[in-house]
């Protein structure tokens, strides 16, 4: 029996596996429609740096003209500019959420030699969109978070919990439609957790 081959110019790009490429029919085939939809995708391989700076120093002003947008003074509000979203970590830790190439490199050129670090960990999270007129309700299963418009809306993004899942939750519009990014390693359980509290949607609505 012949070995299988692999070929090498395809490249590590073409290789990958996103944490959720077996659950991606499940997820597809849990999408509940009409007045109560909701719907469970994963946006695989989105590039993510861990950035550390010092707020209010001339390196974070340097930053902040690399990405176009301020740098979020505390948690809670996200800050765009073109491909590139900035969500608050800590007093002085960012996660850069980009879809451009490259990012990592011209936040380490912005920082030059002064204290701070750009870290790609785009390999760390994967992210997973939950959108629809029944997302809220399906987070708020398992989320401690307060989600209600008055104090959660678009261009909010908390540290928090869905589940036992440790994630960052982003919320992106009013449809509504959130992200959520959870360790690559937890990303199945939550994927599933999801799913299965979508499901009691999935029926007419008795209320």
């Amino acid at each position: 029996m012949a070995e299988p081959t692999i070929d090498a110019s395809a490249g590590p790009v073409a290789l990958r596996t996103s944490p959720l490429a077996h659950l991606e029919q499940r997820m597809r085939a849990a999408t509940v429609t009409g007045t109560r939809g909701v719907a469970l995708t994963e946006r695989p391989f989105v590039t993510m740096v861990n950035l550390r700076v010092a707020s209010g120093t001339e390196t974070a002003e340097r930053i902040e003209k690399t990405l176009g947008a301020p740098l979020p003074p505390r948690c809670g509000p996200t800050t765009s500019f073109g491909p590139h979203t900035v969500l608050w970590l800590g007093p002085d830790e960012w996660l850069v959420v980009s879809g451009a190439e490259g990012v990592t490199a011209e936040l380490r050129e912005a920082l030059g030699t002064d204290p701070g670090s750009a870290v790609d960990v785009s390999a760390n999270r994967t992210t997973l969109e939950l959108r629809g007129s029944a997302a809220r309700q399906v987070l708020e299963k398992g989320c401690p978070h307060d989600l209600h418009p008055r104090s959660f809306g678009p261009g909010t993004a908390v540290s928090t919990t869905v589940g036992p899942v440790a994630v960052l939750l982003w919320q992106l519009d009013d449809t509504p439609t959130y992200r959520l990014l959870p360790r690559s390693s937890f990303a199945d359980y939550l994927a599933r957790w999801l799913m299965d509290a979508m499901s009691e949607y999935d029926g007419p609505d008795l209320t």
